[in-house]
């Protein structure tokens, strides 16, 4: 962290007190299985924000973003709404969120430094407030459980921003662990545990230049519709809460209670849940192929099921299939535009980047936003 370091004592003519790190995240399998209290296999990445900070005098906070050295300044007696269209509103909700469990925060000059990039489907939000939460714990000597300070970071995206997002984001920074996938369970919202990655395979992230414009309206039809499939189903299976509850072979004996829209989306989340636990096995026995076999699996169903890919994503993970190095690929996220994770050799990605950008300009006319992404570990922080 020394180039945070040194900015940071060129720009406030002292030194920090205290820096802590925090890295972005890739959902791998488990696609729209959080809102159905289901399993996610995710992994923090190698990308992260870097957060550096002393203590000031009286009830002004300053900050200092490095990467665009753009610069925010906020009283400490007057955060209890956020600003439109400010980016320090993630560093006052983590304030907001500690006062509400008591704890208080004294003004600060902050600085931060972030490799994750923004709009790129890898949680940058999240790794700005979990660096902001460690380097609070620092130089506020406050003392809190890893998943407590993972319900802060999410208190301010669904309190303060008014973002509905669940724990994924924030589970993922902090508990990540390098060349490892995280196992996080939506119903009991703990992590579960983490599963060994061979270290000589990374993700590529392929942005397919598409925004998730469609978002909401599609997003809540897809949660209608699941939360109508499983209300069908807990009728003659009373055990059932959500999809989580429904196995493959509970899912097709009902098929004839759902509509056929209603099946395809269950059958995605149902078989999604499902390939999590697969994927782990696999893994676990070093089949690196058939896990790679799943990510094409889940793509699939994207497709045919849960219709929440588009064309460039498709033409995207097709291209995956045909160029050597690569042994799965998927839409990662929400869908309906954004990027695409590609399991990728380590030694064949300078390769396989440069053929997979080619053809899909080719078909596309547009460049893709390529990013090698190593899997990291979670959070961290330390005084100086």
């Amino acid at each position: 962290m020394s180039t945070i370091i040194e900015n940071f004592k060129a720009h406030y003519g002292k030194a920090p007190v205290a820096v802590s790190k925090a890295p972005g995240r890739l959902e791998i399998l488990g696609n729209h299985t959080d809102y159905n209290e289901g399993f996610v296999l995710s992994a923090a990445v190698s990308q992260s924000t870097e957060f550096a900070i002393a203590p000031a005098q009286g009830s002004v906070c300053r900050l200092i973003d490095f990467r665009g050295n753009s610069k925010a300044e906020f009283d400490l007696n007057n955060i209890d709404h956020p600003t439109p269209r400010d980016w320090s509103n993630y560093i006052k909700g983590v304030i907001v969120q500690l006062r509400k469990r008591g704890i208080e925060i004294g003004a600060f000059d902050g600085a931060i430094l972030s490799t994750v990039p923004l709009s790129a489907g890898m949680s940058s939000s999240a790794a700005l407030e979990v660096s902001a939460c460690f380097a609070f714990k620092e130089l506020f000597g406050i003392e809190l459980p890893k998943a407590e300070w993972a319900r802060v970071g999410q208190g301010v995206e669904n309190q303060y921003m008014g973002l509905q997002s669940g724990l994924l984001d924030q589970f993922s920074s902090i508990f990540g662990h390098e060349n490892a996938l995280i196992l996080s369970d939506f119903r009991k919202n703990e992590v579960l545990r983490t599963i060994s990655m061979p270290s000589d395979y990374i993700l590529v992230v392929a942005n397919s230049m598409v925004k998730h414009n469609l978002v909401d309206s599609e997003y809540n039809t897809r949660r209608i519709d699941c939360e109508q499939a499983a209300a069908k189903i807990k009728a003659v299976e009373p055990g059932v809460t959500t999809l989580r509850d429904v196995p493959s072979a509970m899912l097709e004996k009902h098929r004839s209670l759902l509509t056929e829209r209603e099946y395809r989306r269950a059958s995605h989340v149902v078989g999604e849940d499902e390939r999590v636990f697969q994927g782990i096995e696999f893994l676990e026995k070093g089949d690196i192929q058939d896990f790679g076999r799943l990510l094409f699996e889940s793509h699939e169903s994207s497709i045919r099921n849960f219709e929440n890919s588009c064309p460039e994503l498709d033409y995207l993970v097709e291209l995956a299939k045909s160029i050597p190095g690569c042994v799965g690929a998927r839409l990662s996220g929400g869908g309906f535009g954004g990027i695409s994770i590609h399991l990728v050799e380590k030694a064949a990605a300078d390769e396989y980047c440069k053929r997979l950008a080619t053809g899909f300009k080719t078909q596309t006319g547009k460049e893709p936003e390529l990013i090698r992404c190593s899997i990291g570990e979670g959070a961290s922080s330390h005084k100086l």
